[in-house]
């Protein structure tokens, strides 16, 4: 009985130990994996890289008729995480053309990071995006100013615009500001577009996405 109860727990600690060594969003990459399997991603998609403002925008095909949609957007990610899974976001896949949402939460993670460094982590996944994939347009939406993140505006705004002036330098390449749009008459950031949590979006939030979107959408 003993000998069954230490092996059960060696079991135990084992199965523990190896589901702490897995990285953050291990779990959401093997489930875009397993989507891949069951059906074969199709060919000059647009696919959409980024966190949860897209991991949350389930029905995106539908505001985008007669477009080919690949949704990767996952969790709470930054782009840290973009980098650390470049090769499992982009290898599966053949698109036309990639848009990223992804930025506020490397700020949410940590409130004194400077908007350098965030712009730095910017460009070092889009050299891996250009790598592969040296032709296609790859387009860049602007992090939003949502009220429950206030405080960061501030470092928000500057990597907006630095990553608006590295954009508008490269070739196939766009800056996408939702910002302006998603204001009200005074200038003031519209808190009737945003869920409960003044992080996400609502459906009239999102269709204010998509009017912004659809546009730069090849």
């Amino acid at each position: 009985m003993k000998k069954i109860l230490s092996a059960f727990l060696l079991l135990s600690f084992a199965i523990f130990f190896s589901q702490e060594k897995k990285p953050m969003f291990w779990q959401d990459i093997q489930n875009f994996k397993k989507l891949d399997k069951e059906t074969p991603p199709p060919k000059d998609a647009i696919l959409l890289i980024g966190s949860s403002s897209f991991t949350r925008w389930t029905d995106v095909a539908s505001y985008f008729p007669g477009k080919v949609i690949i949704n990767r957007g996952f969790g709470g990610s930054r782009l840290t995480d973009l980098n650390a899974y470049a090769d499992d976001l982009l290898a599966p896949y053949q698109p036309k053309q990639i848009i990223i949402y992804c930025g506020d939460n490397d700020f949410a993670d940590n409130h004194d990071l400077k908007a350098d460094v965030v712009v730095k982590r910017f460009k070092t996944f889009y050299k891996k995006i250009r790598q592969r994939f040296p032709n296609i347009e790859v387009d860049y939406i602007s992090i939003k100013f949502s009220p429950s993140r206030e405080i960061l505006w501030p470092q928000m705004r500057e990597t907006n615009k630095q990553i608006a002036a590295f954009m508008k330098k490269e070739k196939n390449a766009e800056y996408i500001d939702i910002t302006k749009a998603m204001e009200d008459a005074n200038g003031n950031i519209r808190r009737d577009i945003f869920l409960e949590d003044m992080l996400h979006l609502t459906p009239e939030g999102n269709k204010i996405w998509a009017d912004v979107i659809r546009p730069y959408m090849k």
